[in-house]
């Protein structure tokens, strides 16, 4: 057996990053920037109210308290997306709605709650001080300006921004489409009732979901049969579509793993028996370029694989920096036992945040790599080195899926 550190190293070394790409901006969420952007104007492009009310000059208010309002008349109405038709002159007010100009001669804003009608004019309530509510123009964001670096991974926020500096398109890291197979004669899909033997595939559909949560492209390669040729085929067809293959089942020490008989014909490959549970064998190697992911058939082990070995290889060749789950310190609320087996054990945990910021962990239930309904459950996956476990209390890392 090789450790999980070793059996990563031997699959990021064969990995290559995919090519750079321009996008719409509307496609980019979640993608890697792969260029510095540089706004070239300055936002807001004007200065603007931030409030509705009155756009005064703050000398004009000194002294105004509520019992002694300040009288000012309203020369004109600005809204948003509109000018003041003039220069404001000492000694009037206009109203004004929020992020419009503030017109030339004004230099503060009194809110419209600090103010009261008066027939054409406007009784000022309270004095306010020069650049009152007023956003400067370039207040978020000065001509010139290096607003994102590459690296950084797009949200929302992101788009917004470029959005607000009139960038249509941006140079990202392309994401990868990547196939999904299951592949045995003991699968079987949809409702109909089960023959003595069969199972229903869970893992394809599993595994697409998880490609899709992770950010890339999914393609779904179908369930293929326990024959060689067929599997040839996919696998062939598999790499000329995507950027990478998953293939469910098939790469353990049996006799009829027929997925292993046929990436060793085709490829480069890896085989590997990982000292960790569940998901002890994995294969890994190059076709055409490709990379493939040779997962475990049992649905658990499935998934555990695709957390730890292809979820970030796979962002790694988007760009991504963080390509790994992040591990967190958690308290064990009860006690998760393990035999001393020369592995480390992923167990299948719940953790939740405490009032005082503590992570606290338990077991989600049957840890058995076929128990789907445990792994369905968690959101970690508890790091327990070879031993007999922990006791209750102990602290634990744990792989975070939140």
């Amino acid at each position: 057996m090789i450790s999980l550190e070793e059996a990563r190293i031997r699959i990021n070394r064969d990995l290559i990053v995919l090519p750079i790409v321009d996008v719409p901006i509307q496609s980019a969420r979640d993608m890697v920037l792969a260029e510095t952007v540089t706004a070239t104007e300055a936002i807001p492009p004007f200065a603007n109210t931030a409030m509705d009310g009155f756009a005064v000059r703050a000398s004009d208010t000194k002294g105004a308290t509520k019992d002694e309002p300040v009288a000012l008349p309203v020369v004109a109405t600005i809204p948003a997306g509109g000018i003041a038709p003039r220069a404001l002159e000492m000694g009037e007010a206009m109203r004004i709605m929020t992020g419009a100009p503030i017109p030339e001669g004004a230099d503060a804003i009194v809110m419209v709650e600090l103010t009261r009608p008066a027939g054409f004019d406007v009784l000022v309530q309270a004095e306010v001080p020069e650049g009152n509510h007023v956003r400067p123009a370039g207040d978020d964001i000065s001509a010139g300006t290096e607003v994102f670096h590459p690296g950084t991974v797009l949200t929302p926020g992101h788009l917004g921004v470029l959005a607000s500096i009139g960038r249509e398109t941006v140079k990202v890291y392309r994401r990868p489409r990547v196939g999904v197979m299951s592949t045995g004669d003991e699968l079987v899909e949809g409702p109909e009732p089960l023959q003595p033997g069969q199972i229903r595939d869970s893992n394809r559909l599993t595994l697409l979901s998880m490609v899709a949560e992770a950010g890339f492209h999914p393609v779904d390669l179908g369930l293929i049969r326990d024959d060689e040729a067929a599997i040839r085929n996919a696998l062939k067809r598999g790499v000329e579509q995507t950027d990478a293959v998953i293939t469910s089942g098939g790469v353990s020490m049996g006799d009829f793993d027929l997925v292993k008989a046929v990436l060793t014909e085709l490829g480069d490959f890896n085989w590997m028996q990982v000292a960790i549970k569940p998901a002890k064998p994995l294969a890994f190697g190059v076709m055409s370029n490709t990379p493939v992911f040779g997962l475990p058939g049992n649905p658990v082990s499935s998934m555990v694989s695709f957390e730890l070995f292809a979820r970030p290889a796979l962002r790694r060749m988007m760009g991504r920096l963080d390509a790994e789950r992040p591990t967190i310190k958690a308290i064990a609320d009860e006690a998760i036992h393990r035999h001393p087996d020369g592995k480390t054990h992923f167990v299948r945990v719940v953790v939740t945040q405490q009032g005082d910021g503590a992570w606290h962990a338990r077991s989600a239930g049957g840890q058995g790599s076929h128990q789907l309904r445990a792994m369905a459950s968690a959101n970690g996956l508890a790091i327990l080195a070879d031993g007999d476990g922990v006791e209750a209390g102990a602290t634990i890392n744990v792989l975070y899926l939140g």
